[in-house]
């Protein structure tokens, strides 16, 4: 089989399907020196090159193919398909790629075997034998993914006297201390509250939005003080939190609604002042956590406001727009990012949402291709860690006390003990596999609608290329790159990573 333009050798890795890598040395001759010192790791007689890929209805996945010849660089001609990339155009650095550490995910995680858990565990976190995350979110108190509607206090009581976080501690704490502990003690971990207790609320209930009343805006301000130093107690280190999940979206779970000004208010008068006084200030405040649609109009009358901007690391938002019209906000993303380049931008949610199992059997190219457009707009348009939803469901696409059941990027059948990893999974590892912390976005630009494409520059010097084929066609494209070229083969619905490092 022909693929690249090159031959694929499949060996495969141990448990997931997964392919060793296989890479070939190419030598570059003393030209890319000269001509790139902005790449003084990579500028070596010497490099090898790996080209990473994943195909919709195939077994290639995450793939690696065995050779790669850079050729003397050739003028791309209007009706051919090119990506430049120019390592020397640096833009924002990468924090991390990773999902959401829920309820649901902990006891689905609970039920496998140990050897699957152990699996589970390498797929995710381990970056040789998975995919590498380095990141994660998780819930303060309950959300709509948990089996149960929950909080940390007893009812009415505005003074937290009786907070304990003793519910966690049967699934969720030690899951996302395996976690920490399979990504090497380098997880980052934020948390975000979907609810205040039903008694602080002006519906009196934790579900169907409602407000948080004036007379509970330090209460709740002191909770989020306290989850944190509790969860620091059981040594899980919280880098930072959003201050509401989804503050204009009415659910029937677990849900409150803020408008800009209430949020903007409630940060600078309490929840910022009061992290401040508890000596929490280094934990990084994220704003808004909802749609790319209202991205700018939120982060415009916060971020406009000195007082509250000054407790701000940055925004993050989710992809659900698209309920709308069908067509994600992208763009959004880019004007904040213009509009406030000291600040950080930062995807915290996503799914394919409305179960179906039909959809993973018969691999719908749409629900992996929504992560890589997603992944590839996002960083385009200046994202610093970009964070998937539940990372394990069980095979309902649950557990939900709400019956809102997902799809996520891995599966088990708790009846059988069978792990399914899904495109989406795979599509992820094109990036959270070869993107590292610390590396900085670099020019990647297509000159065809059909190949998306982003790339990176790691620590180490390697440079990391994403291209995704949306259409139902192959395409014959070419990579230039230092004055050189490759030619290449994107397989229809198909992700590539072209890995090029030090031999």
């Amino acid at each position: 089989m022909q693929l690249l333009n090159i031959h694929i050798t499949l060996k495969t890795f141990p448990f997931i399907g997964l392919l060793l890598i296989c890479c070939i040395s190419i030598k570059a001759n003393s030209q890319i020196t000269q001509e790139n010192n902005a790449n003084k790791v990579l500028n070596l007689k010497t490099i090898k090159i790996s080209v990473y890929t994943t195909v919709n209805h195939s077994n290639l996945k995450l793939s690696v193919a065995d050779s790669l010849k850079l050729q003397e660089f050739k003028q791309p001609l209007e009706t051919d398909a090119s990506i430049d990339v120019d390592p020397s155009k640096e833009f924002q650095t990468f924090i991390g790629i990773g999902g959401a550490i829920t309820d649901a995910s902990a006891e689905t995680f609970y039920k496998l075997s140990k050897n699957n858990q152990k699996k589970f565990l390498e797929a995710y976190y381990d970056q040789e034998r998975g995919i590498g995350y380095s990141l994660a979110r998780t819930s303060i108190h309950s959300c709509d993914f948990s089996s149960e509607s929950y909080t940390y206090v007893a009812e009415g009581d505005k003074s937290l006297k009786t907070f304990s976080i003793e519910h966690d501690k049967k699934f969720r704490i030690p899951f996302i201390k395996k976690a920490i502990e399979a990504a090497g003690n380098k997880l980052i971990l934020y948390v975000s509250p979907w609810s205040p207790p039903a008694f602080m609320k002006s519906n009196n209930s934790m579900l169907n939005g409602g407000k948080l009343l004036p007379e509970y805006f330090q209460s709740w301000a002191n909770y989020y003080a306290k989850f944190i130093k509790s969860y620091e107690a059981e040594a899980i280190p919280i880098w930072g939190l959003t201050i509401q999940n989804e503050p204009l979206a009415l659910q029937r779970w677990e849900s409150c609604i803020y408008t800009a000004e209430e949020e903007r208010d409630f940060l600078k008068n309490y929840l910022g002042p009061t992290l401040k006084n508890e000596g929490l200030a280094d934990k990084k405040i994220i704003i808004w956590d909802h749609n790319r649609d209202l991205l700018f109009q939120r982060a415009n009358v916060i971020l406009n406001d000195p007082d509250a901007s000054k407790y701000v690391w940055g925004t993050g938002f989710h992809w659900y727009e698209d309920w709308k019209d069908g067509i994600p906000m992208y763009d959004a993303v880019k004007y904040v990012r213009e509009a406030y380049p000291d600040k950080n931008l930062i995807f915290t949610e996503g799914c394919n949402e409305s179960y179906n199992l039909e959809r993973i059997k018969n691999e719908d190219p749409k629900l992996a291709e929504r992560y890589g457009k997603s992944m590839i707009n996002d960083f385009n348009n200046g994202v610093v860690a970009w964070t998937d939803w539940n990372i394990l469901l069980d095979e309902t696409g649950g557990p939900n006390h709400v019956g809102n059941l997902c799809f996520a990027p891995v599966h088990s059948n708790s009846k059988t003990d069978e792990l399914t990893f899904t495109n989406s999974y795979y599509y992820i590892g094109h990036f959270s596999k070869f993107i590292r912390p610390g590396a900085k976005r670099i020019s990647s630009v297509s000159t065809s609608n059909s190949l998306l494409t982003t790339a990176f520059k790691n620590t180490d010097g390697s440079l990391a290329i994403v291209v995704m084929n949306t259409s139902d066609k192959n395409i014959n494209y070419s990579v230039s790159l230092l004055s050189k070229s490759a030619n290449l083969n994107a397989l229809a619905h198909s992700i590539q990573t072209i890995l090029i490092s030090n031999k």
